[in-house]
């Protein structure tokens, strides 16, 4: 029988990127750190929801990177994003 390697997983992309439940990819949107008090608070609202992947091929390539994504969830979760006061 042949020896089935580990793949491994791009870590950039796997806290980037993230499975949801219906199976749909999803991504975090851009600017959000930096020149924050020129934006107004609806677009900084905008800015905190994640959208879904737009294009197969970049699905694909995703999905490539980051093979266990639906198997383990992301890495987001766990940065650490409660309030600090």
């Amino acid at each position: 029988m042949a020896k089935k390697y580990k793949l491994k997983t791009h870590k950039a992309t796997a806290k980037r990127f993230k499975l949801t439940g219906s199976g749909k990819l999803v991504r975090t949107r851009g600017p959000k750190s930096h020149l924050r008090r020129k934006k107004s608070d609806r677009a900084k609202r905008e800015l905190s929801s994640m959208v879904d992947v737009q294009g197969s091929g970049q699905q694909k390539r995703i999905k490539q990177l980051a093979p266990y994504l639906k198997k383990y969830g992301t890495l987001s979760s766990r940065r650490g994003g409660g309030s600090k006061k």
